[in-house]
């Protein structure tokens, strides 16, 4: 897949700019392909903040927008080749929802034969163009449906496959069967193909509804992005452990190690409730509140609940790398008015949260008369009595 030397000339010298601006100009220099151009610099623009090492190699050729925008992350793509370097037997893999190929080129890296399979040709063309520029030649592009080709596939070690959602509008999904394709149908399938089975899910599903649907999950793995739930990951694979003792793996990139527990251990974990906030307040980064790790997290990072329902945390002593955000309390008063105007002051601007407290965001800060923004963080939540009371913190810097 080439482009000529005008366009290419031309998205060197623009692109920086901006597209819509771009998109207007009344004229280009002739031999420009102006549709092509505008694609290849926003995509180039997209690539730099998402896609580095894409954005370093000279001659990569980007999709449509949509494309790019429903594609991994390099740091996501990153974390699946590093959770499947530990599985045995990397011989043949075969990635069947190829998209852009981010998540195809990591993974093929670590298998002797690789096989990329995609339904859109102009996506294919891409893929059979930038591969052999990321290192990664040895990768056979296939144009066909995921289902057809699976059902002729010879057995590999490693499929991956990343359903689509059903409506294509960005709405709320639930269950495994609202994604296209449906992978509990072909569940049978997949483990007849393949010795595991790397499964992405919009991290919008249930979770406890995905395990019932996929009996066969090894692993869980819950990936976020700067505190940002991006991806629901299952292994599965021909020898599962029993569902209440599958690891969750819950990683939020890129700043630290796994928080691991099973919801045996979930069930089984001890979680005592503080009577008053002590000195630092913690809240569970995304991935952990998204697999319900509450009373895990409190057992073994030796800290007390606020309330059921809050899900924050507290102690006297600096807990270090809790899997989350850290704060140290500088103060707590309840609603009345004389409560908050002696620890408020003059503070006119902070950062708000509302955790388990009847009110919005935008309420409360309408009350405070307080601007969003500063070095000052509000938490305003509910004690496990009921008493509804407002924290007023700053970022710890010794945990």
């Amino acid at each position: 897949m080439q482009l000529n030397k005008e366009t290419l000339r031309f998205i060197r010298e623009h692109h920086t700019d901006d597209v819509r601006s771009l998109a207007l100009k009344a004229s280009v220099p002739a031999g420009v392909n102006l549709r092509v151009a505008l694609t290849q610099i926003a995509g180039q623009q997209a690539a730099a903040r998402k896609l580095p090492m894409w954005y370093r190699t000279e001659g990569i050729i980007y999709p449509p927008h949509l494309s790019l925008e429903q594609c991994s992350s390099q740091p996501t793509a990153h974390y699946k080749a590093n959770l499947v370097s530990k599985l045995s037997n990397r011989v043949a893999f075969t990635d069947l929802t190829g998209g852009f190929g981010i998540d195809c080129a990591l993974l093929a890296s670590l298998y002797t034969k690789a096989v990329y399979v995609e339904r859109d040709a102009q996506l294919c063309r891409i893929a059979a163009h930038n591969f052999p520029l990321l290192g990664v030649p040895h990768i056979n592009v296939v144009n066909n449906d995921a289902l057809l080709y699976l059902t002729t596939m010879k057995t590999v070690d490693l499929i991956f496959i990343d359903p689509a959602r059903r409506d294509g509008h960005g709405g709320k999904v639930v269950s495994v069967s609202d994604c296209e394709p449906d992978v509990s149908q072909l569940l049978p399938l997949l483990l007849d193909k393949a010795t595991h089975t790397l499964i992405k899910l919009s991290p919008m599903l249930d979770l406890s509804l995905a395990l019932q649907a996929l009996p066969n999950t090894q692993e869980v793995h819950i990936v976020s992005v700067n505190n940002e739930c991006k991806e629901l990951l299952l292994l599965v694979g021909q020898e599962p452990p029993a569902p209440e003792n599958i690891p969750i793996y819950c990683t939020d990139l890129p700043h630290g190690a796994s928080f691991v527990f099973t919801r045996k251990e979930e069930q089984t974990a001890t979680c005592e409730y503080a009577a008053a906030p002590g000195n630092y307040l913690y809240e569970p980064n995304a991935s952990v509140m998204k697999g319900g790790a509450f009373r895990s997290v409190a057992y073994i990072y030796k800290v007390k609940k606020l309330h059921p329902n809050s899900h924050l945390y507290t102690s006297d002593e600096p807990v270090p790398h809790f899997p989350g955000r850290s704060f140290k309390i500088t103060d707590c008063c309840g609603w009345n008015k004389k409560e908050l105007k002696e620890m408020l002051g003059e503070l006119k601007q902070a950062n708000l949260a509302v955790r388990n407290f009847p009110a919005s965001v935008a309420e409360l800060r309408k009350r405070l008369k307080i601007t969003d923004g500063g070095d000052v963080y509000l938490f305003a939540t509910t004690l496990n009595d009921g008493q509804k009371i407002l924290l007023k913190t700053i970022k710890s810097i010794s945990v």
